[in-house]
């Protein structure tokens, strides 16, 4: 028979009628009050049967001084077997059931987070009222953490060790325990008295032990349930046998076993739980919305989920089924993730589906309307829910649910357009006519079965009308129609053959969506990774995805090598269509070429693209056959040199149409007509399109742009159409010469620094940074004396010898950082000393000539940028010391290099145009840079920067690092001889000033000390003025020294380093860039935009060159 779990409400509320109706097992008689009377002490025997010893029902150690010895202890370590922990309680329970229940009730109170612990006095004398009052107050108030919500491994491991112990408990009870109307009922009580505490310690731990409780009863239930069907047909069978055969014995045994079967008892239970914890606290949340904890509802969500695919005959029915349905408005994304996946494991058995009909009808929209839920993971799931509904009945659906779910394709969240990818293709690309699939299955090509779902493809995403996110739509296929996407045969015959009879020929817009999908399926399986706005990057692919990658690259190749040139072939006069297709060599494995002897092939190719070069003149088409030479061209492959020749030859074609055509156009002057500025605007828009892929330096496109441009500033009568093609191909040569001499210089002297030294110098800084700064100056010095006796005292500063030096000084710039307060002492040491080298030898023709170095100004200049004002004031003035009057007003070339130095020193020298603050935010940084800062700051940063000029020169240069002679890696034979004056001759040398420190003191501290004291005066008189107590504590702040961030080798950074190190200056600092007051100032905060290296920049606008 059927076992009916209906029971009247009454019976659940009225305590007295629960009691007469308990039935437990024979022999057992059933109470009727709601506490259980207990046995005197007298009659209690302690057990030590588990290793755990307790006294008055209080956990005591058991002498081995680590081991546990409470339930909560031995599950929260999950050492031990939990069937093991489960036999060691029942054992105690069959000998003191009153201990053993203390025991599982501290279990519980422990398991919330409650340092208290249930006597054994109260659990005898106290109400559960009572006693959970009591533990209440046991509660640690300074913290709301406990075991269930703690992070870590260990507590996650303990929630699951916390559920499986309920789930063993009652396996393992089900035979005899739970019958005995006490252990339940005790458990029972107590767990539904902590569900309705004020403490959610309480509530939330008692809730997830009831619904796991209760699982576990459907679970036994469900068992016996089975149990009773089979006993039922076996009884029936054997009545229904005739007379003689029937064996009364067994009619009489599979009677007895019926009866045994105490159904009734289990389905007791259940219902109490449901009722009186389940349904109270789900009537608790949403009338009286007192409980802000999402995680309780989640929990009864997630199990009634459970009970109703576990028994279905039982709970699988609108009673049910409803508060998951009004779970579905819950205002927490967590609940209404638990009900959707509740929901999917129901609709993935699809024989319960005629259940379900009546919640689907009355629950689809909102489940459709989820698919846009504000939480992506929510959204997600309902996309899989509908996707389920679909599987199981297309007519659920209409055309309008399905429309709402069509355009998520388009989504920028991957995992959204993934999902509702995999809806597309099951209801799109799934169904299909078994019959016809059969005998179309070994076709290929337009008349395989995907001829048509590629055709279902184009008008989809022709209908979307979003068609520049062609990639978009293959990504969100890609997963679950790969198959499909890879077929580019297929698609290539749909694009080049004729249709057959009956079948209906593309159209126009039909082959340019085709196209263009195509190139997506191309990229998608060429790079492997989702298109730009989808993900946040390039992630590692596994082996298996490697392989598949590599896999497809050569398919894709070998196909459309051959294939390519006739698609061109036909759709040459289309610009649409060529554009696109001319994406395609970028994808190819072009080893293919030369390892398959395909070089035909690739004649036919180049032939197309030229003539698509002498076809069109739009910038997409010309760009993109710009681009595909310039792929083709790439050294590491064997067809470069045949496919240079083929540019070589379309480039000098194109050149000497546009010089005779410029030499029409000038000789026509204003009687030009149309045909003469179509001529000249058409090539050259064809050959600035080359230029700026490709080096036309050698063609001298230059020249006859120049012409162009002069033409028309004296005419005045020049299109303006031609004057912007010939601005923009002129940028790109000079934009080509500025490459070559750039890729050059580095070459003269970076080279030369190797890991070895550049690792050195990284040290070196990290141990003292004004040694560091010694050795760089005295490098530059180094190679700056080996150019003078090179080329003698006349330099000329424009040779890519300077430029060299200039452009190792920059990188050597880089490497102070961007933190000038940190290696502010440094870099003013390294501007001493190349002051000091400048003026150090006088020129023998007199003081009307510069001094013999003095162009080595010109590199220390690079270095400027590194001083804060205040120290670009004092070297300043420390550089005025060795100029006399007349240098200050010479301004022959010979003289830029003072004249340079000098403006470096003096722009930003009244504010500062670059502050950096380390360690603080960006708003905080802000300020500081607009408020400025009080005198005070300004003495005690002035006061720092003496002390580089008044030490006594603990920080000497080392003898070893004198200048030596001839010691560069870039010397050069058979230079000729110049007389330089002797170093050792002279007084007042390097030297001299490094090995005698009282030199420097005498004249260089009484000039600090006149600054200092003036200083002083200027704070003392400032802070009388501000004696408010406030205003001191604000200037202290400000005088605060930030911590030094760490910063990368810049010599010894490639690329990504470089944007590493980038990306941590963003964190860590703020630099603040105020306007400038005049153009030098905006010149020298302005990046090296011709520099061929590229540039990082971070948000706040500061450029860093790389190299």
């Amino acid at each position: 028979d059927t076992v009916s779990l209906s029971m009247n409400m009454t019976e659940m509320e009225d305590p007295e009628i629960k009691g007469k109706k308990k039935r437990g097992r024979p022999g057992k008689q059933t109470q009727t009050s709601n506490k259980k009377p207990r046995k005197s002490p007298t009659d209690k025997t302690l057990s030590m049967t588990r290793g755990r010893g307790k006294a008055n029902g209080v956990a005591q150690q058991n002498g081995n001084g680590g081991e546990p010895v409470t339930l909560f202890e031995v599950v929260k370590l999950g050492k031990s077997a939990m069937q093991s922990v489960v036999d060691e309680w029942i054992e105690a329970y069959k000998q003191d059931r009153d201990l053993a229940l203390l025991d599982l009730i501290n279990f519980f109170i422990q398991c919330s987070g409650c340092k208290g612990t249930v006597r054994i006095e109260m659990f005898r004398n106290m109400q559960n009222a009572e006693i959970i009052r009591k533990m209440t107050e046991e509660f640690d108030e300074d913290s709301g953490d406990y075991p269930l919500t703690m992070p870590g491994p260990m507590w996650k491991k303990f929630r699951y060790n916390f559920c499986e112990f309920i789930g063993v408990l009652i396996r393992q009870c089900q035979y005899s325990i739970i019958y005995d109307e006490y252990m339940m009922d005790t458990v029972i009580s107590l767990l539904t008295g902590l569900s309705d505490s004020q403490v959610r310690a309480f509530r939330h731990t008692s809730t997830l032990a009831a619904m796991k409780l209760m699982t576990a009863l459907v679970n036994v239930a469900l068992n016996l349930s089975i149990h009773q069907d089979n006993t039922q047909r076996q009884y029936e069978a054997e009545r229904n046998k005739i007379a003689g055969k029937r064996a009364n014995e067994k009619l009489e045994l599979l009677l007895q076993k019926r009866k045994e079967v105490n159904i009734h008892l289990i389905t007791f239970l259940i219902y109490l739980i449901f009722y009186r914890i389940f349904l109270h606290n789900y009537c608790f949340f949403y009338a009286n919305n007192l409980d802000a904890i999402a995680e309780i509802r989640a929990i009864c969500i997630e199990e009634i989920g459970v009970w109703m695919k576990m028994y279905s005959d039982a709970f699988l029915n609108d009673s049910y089924l409803k508060y998951v349905g009004w779970t579905l408005h819950d205002r927490q994304g967590e609940v209404r993730l638990k009900c959707l996946k509740a929901l999917q494991n129901l609709y993935t058995n699809r024989e319960l589906f005629p259940k379900l009909e009546l919640f689907t009808n009355r629950f689809k929209d909102r489940i459709v309307s989820m698919t846009l839920d504000k939480e992506y993971d929510v959204a997600v799931e309902a996309i899989r829910l509908v996707t389920l509904i679909l599987q199981g009945s297309e007519d659920a659906l209409s055309n309008e649910d399905c429309e709402n779910v069509y355009h998520l394709v388009y989504s920028a969240h991957r995992p959204v357009a993934v999902a509702a990818g995999e809806f597309l293709h099951r209801k799109l690309f799934s169904r299909h006519d078994p019959q016809a699939e059969e005998a179309l299955a070994k076709r290929r090509g337009r008349s395989s079965p995907n001829g048509n779902l590629i055709r279902m493809l184009v008008l989809f995403f022709l209908e979307s009308e979003l068609h520049e996110h062609a990639a978009y739509l293959v990504d969100s296929l890609w997963e679950s129609s790969q198959e499909l996407l890879k077929d580019w045969e297929c698609m290539t015959e749909l694009l080049l053959e004729e249709p057959v009879q009956g079948e209906e020929m593309l159209s126009d817009r039909q082959e340019s969506a085709l196209i263009e999908l195509t190139v997506c399926t191309i990229r998608q399986a060429a790079e492997a990774h989702p298109p730009v706005g989808r993900g946040t990057g390039k992630r590692v692919l596994t082996a298996k995805e490697r392989k598949t990658q590599i896999d497809d690259k050569n398919k894709l190749t070998e196909h459309f090598i051959m294939a390519l040139p006739m698609l061109l072939s036909k759709y040459q006069a289309d610009a649409e269509k060529v554009a696109n297709l001319l994406q395609i060599p970028q994808f190819f494995d072009l080893d293919v070429y030369s390892a398959g002897r395909m070089e035909k092939h690739l004649d036919a190719l180049l032939k197309q693209i030229r003539l698509v070069v002498e076809k069109h003149i739009e910038t997409d088409v010309l760009e993109a056959c710009s681009k595909t030479y310039s792929i083709l061209c790439s050294e590491e492959y064997t067809i470069m040199n045949r496919v240079d020749i083929a540019r070589s030859q379309l480039i000098d074609e194109m050149t000497d149409r546009f010089a005779h055509s410029v030499e029409e156009l000038l000789q026509e002057g204003e009687e030009a007509d149309d045909d003469d500025i179509y001529n000249v605007l058409s090539t050259l828009k064809r050959l600035t399109a080359f230029h700026n892929a490709h080096d036309l330096t050698r063609w001298d496109l230059f020249g006859n742009c120049y012409r162009l441009l002069k033409a028309g500033i004296e005419q005045g009568s020049m299109p303006e159409q031609i004057a912007v093609q010939a601005l923009q191909c002129s940028h790109y040569s000079i934009l080509w010469q500025l490459v070559k001499i750039t890729e050059g210089v580095p070459s003269k002297y970076y080279n030369d620094y190797g890991d070895i030294i550049k690792e050195t110098l990284s040290k070196t800084r990290q141990t003292d940074k004004i040694l560091c700064a010694k050795t760089l100056i005295l490098s530059l010095q180094q190679l700056f004396n080996e150019l003078l006796q090179d080329q003698g005292p006349n330099l000329d500063r424009t040779s890519s010898h300077v430029s060299g030096i200039k452009e190792l000084a920059r990188r050597f710039a880089l490497t102070f950082g961007l933190d000038q307060i940190k290696t502010r002492e440094a870099v003013a040491t390294l501007h001493k000393d190349g002051i000091e080298f400048a003026f150090k030898y006088q020129n023998a023709r007199g003081s009307e000539f510069p001094p013999i170095n003095l162009a080595f100004l010109e590199v220390l200049s690079e270095f400027s940028s590194k001083l804060i004002r205040q120290d670009k004031k004092t070297v300043h003035s420390y550089l005025e010391k060795f100029m006399s009057e007349s240098m200050s007003e010479r301004r022959e070339d010979v003289w830029l290099p003072l004249i340079s130095y000098r403006n470096s020193l003096l722009t930003g020298g009244d504010e500062d145009h670059m502050s950096v603050t380390s360690g603080s935010s960006s708003k905080t940084g802000s300020v500081r840079s607009k408020k400025g800062r009080p005198p005070l700051h300004k003495k005690r940063i002035e006061g720092e920067l003496g002390s580089w000029m008044m030490r006594n020169d603990t920080l000497q240069t080392p003898s070893a690092l004198q200048t030596p002679q001839l010691t560069s890696t870039v010397l050069r034979e058979n230079r000729p001889a110049e007389h330089m004056p002797d170093p050792d001759s002279e007084p007042g040398s390097e030297n001299d000033y490094v090995h005698n420190p009282q030199i420097q003191m005498s004249w260089l501290g009484q000039q600090k000390m006149e600054e200092v004291n003036r200083k002083d005066r200027t704070s003392m008189n400032y802070i009388k003025s501000r004696s408010n107590q406030g205003v001191r504590q604000t200037v202290r702040g400000l005088m605060e020294d930030d911590a030094e961030p760490i910063f990368e080798d810049v010599m010894m950074s490639s690329r990504g380093q470089l944007e590493d190190m980038n990306e941590e200056f963003e964190d860590t600092m703020v630099i603040d860039l105020p306007p400038s007051r005049n153009r030098r100032e905006r010149a020298e905060l302005r990046p090296d935009f011709f520099d061929s290296a590229a540039m990082i920049e971070d948000e706040s606008g500061f450029s860093m060159p790389m190299f």
